[in-house]
């Protein structure tokens, strides 16, 4: 059985992966309709990722 908290970072990294991939692809791609979604779509996501990430390690505070 695995660790709920190994879930939760493993999850975590996925979406810190995801939104570099998404960051890479905005930066080549030539629409800026485009880009402005990939990027905007890349922020949140890393948000997501840095809100999750704080819970994860019980800082309940993740902006500080």
């Amino acid at each position: 059985m695995s660790d709920p908290d190994d879930d939760l970072h493993g999850g975590v990294e996925q979406m810190r992966d995801k939104a570099r991939e998404l960051q890479d692809v905005a930066e080549h791609t030539a629409d800026p309709g485009e880009r402005r979604r990939l990027r905007d779509r890349a922020r949140r996501l890393e948000a997501r990722s840095e809100q999750a990430g704080g819970m994860a390690s019980g800082d309940i505070y993740p902006w500080r």
